[in-house]
């Protein structure tokens, strides 16, 4: 391939078409490489032209549905969004298990966003201070003027905190102004009034402004969930031993519990993912928060009760939306709020929380028996075989002897094809 000048300016105000054809030339693409940057799915031209910059084309992940979900006495199907296999039938198989006692059990979530407006250049922090705090009510007035649909609906800036912090260009304050948010994700507005308000905090406090953003630790928007796992459903006493153990891992090492809250993050992004809202905001607030005390933690804890069952919860930031962005412009997004049949953006991360916790259990529980490897990697093979160019009516038959010899490689399935085809006995 020849060698590319990435500086290519203009590139935004051409129409798709002349981008596809810039992109088409540049690489040599193939006839089948070109249909697949036509192909724009459920999307029409100019929705997609719309979403982002230099659009070209557009990236499609599978669609699954977990089921069993019992949370709080509502029955619900998941739509999730994920490219690794096993997640969805790990998430839907403990959903099953924890239906024996009740389900999951979700707490109510504040929709509260922080918006962090930074004060710098201060001659008296304390003088600051009380200059802010006898103008908290004109303060929280002019937030709450850029949005008045937001306060007749009961939302809009309730509050602000002040912080004090030390960095190496002296000390600042930090303002958290405190925004209820209702069933939005929140982060256009949280933006929008902080920086409606930062010239009177200037004004007020004798300082300089810079940033005014959305802190994405939404330590408000906490979601809690508990369940109980039956002790025999989950593989007996041994496996509840085994998951235990896994979690006292995690407590005491961060490299641990940096997989173990990926497990969780699995099945919470991609229900993210399904509804449209923001997966990068999610994670990142879930890794802070569970870095928060210090060191990086589990987002879940473990016990049994006196019968040896297990119970599990979780604890996890989440800012979830289901009106504004992506989770109204997106087709498919707009379909997956509709299989999940919720009323608001508490209900959703209810939901959310439940699923994190599900994909939790079943990813210890796997570890404790049969290993991570067996499940994920007996879907896996059929992908192997595909990739190995076996027909389609020999997939299954290839697949099962990769998991049969525990031998799910690339050379494996086509050295198993050619036997096949050579009609030796496998």
């Amino acid at each position: 391939m020849k060698e590319i000048d990435s500086e290519i300016s203009g590139f935004y105000k051409l129409s798709i078409e002349n981008r596809q054809k810039m992109l088409i030339d540049l690489f040599n693409l193939t006839q089948e490489e070109i249909r697949l940057l036509e192909n724009f799915g459920y999307f029409t031209t100019s929705q997609i032209d719309s979403l982002i910059e230099n659009v070209v084309g557009s990236y499609q992940l599978p669609l699954g549905l977990a089921f069993n979900f019992k949370i709080n006495d509502k029955d619900y199907i998941i739509p999730m969004v994920i490219e690794e296999p096993s997640v969805v039938a790990a998430a839907s198989n403990a959903a099953r298990i924890a239906r024996k006692h009740g389900g999951f059990h979700s707490d109510e979530i504040k929709p509260i966003m922080i918006s962090q407006i930074q004060i710098t250049k201060l001659e008296d922090i304390e003088v600051a201070k009380k200059s802010l705090q006898k103008s908290k009510e004109e303060i929280l007035k002019i937030a709450n003027e850029q949005d008045p649909t937001l306060n007749k609906l009961g939302g809009g800036a309730i509050d602000f905190e002040m912080r004090e912090i030390d960095t190496q260009r002296g000390k600042m304050l930090i303002i958290h102004l405190i925004i209820n948010v209702l069933d939005a994700m929140g982060a256009n507005i949280a933006n929008t009034m902080a920086e409606s308000i930062s010239p009177y905090i200037e004004e007020l406090s004798g300082g300089k402004v810079y940033l005014r953003i959305i802190s994405n630790l939404a330590i408000h928007r906490i979601a809690k969930c508990k369940a109980i796992f039956d002790k025999e459903l989950l593989g007996g006493e041994k496996v509840v031993e085994g998951i235990l153990n896994a979690y006292e891992f995690a407590l005491a090492d961060p490299f641990r519990a940096t997989t173990h809250n990926k497990g969780i993050m699995n099945g919470i992004v991609a229900l993210t993912l399904a509804t449209g809202n923001d997966t990068r905001a999610i994670e990142a607030g879930a890794h802070s928060y569970a870095a928060l005390k210090g060191q990086y933690s589990p987002l879940t804890k473990f016990q049994v009760d006196s019968d040896g069952n297990l119970i599990a919860e979780i604890e996890i930031p989440l800012a979830l939306g289901i009106i504004g962005g992506m989770t109204k412009i997106h087709p498919m997004a707009r379909l997956a709020l509709k299989i999940l049949n919720i009323k608001s953006a508490n209900e959703l991360s209810k939901v959310a929380a439940a699923l994190g916790l599900a994909q939790n259990v079943a990813a210890l529980r796997a570890l404790a028996s049969e290993g991570i490897q067996e499940g994920h990697m007996a879907l896996h093979s059929r992908n192997i075989a595909k990739l190995a160019g076996v027909p389609e009516n020999l997939i299954e038959k290839v697949a099962n002897k990769l998991v049969e010899d525990k031998k799910i490689r690339l050379d494996y399935a086509k050295e198993i094809l050619k036997r096949i085809h050579n009609n030796e006995n496998l």
